[in-house]
């Protein structure tokens, strides 16, 4: 299955010539292009589907999310977590 999976935006640096940005996937950080989301900035959350940031997303939304994915056990499968940071990611709430 592939999800598009809410994550908050840690940093951004350039690439190429295209923005790129690390996100917080609750515990997995991942360099993910912001190319769509020009006007994105550290803090603030995105919806990302195969490595590309598509759309902002308010907090309360992406942890509320976060959460569900958590919950069903899809977060781990669709980021591709290692068995030691899947256990991180089981133990963070916000």
């Amino acid at each position: 299955m592939c999800l598009a999976v809410p994550g908050k935006v840690v940093s951004l640096h350039e690439a190429g010539g295209v923005q790129m940005g690390k996100v917080d996937f609750d515990g997995i950080t991942k360099d993910i292009c912001l190319a769509y989301m020009p006007d994105i900035k550290p803090g603030e959350y995105v919806i990302v589907h195969v490595g590309f940031a598509i759309e902002k997303l308010d907090e309360k939304s992406a942890l509320e999310t976060l959460q569900m994915f958590r919950e069903m056990g899809f977060l781990e499968e669709e980021l591709g977590a290692s068995e030691g940071e899947s256990d991180e990611i089981s133990t963070r709430v916000s």
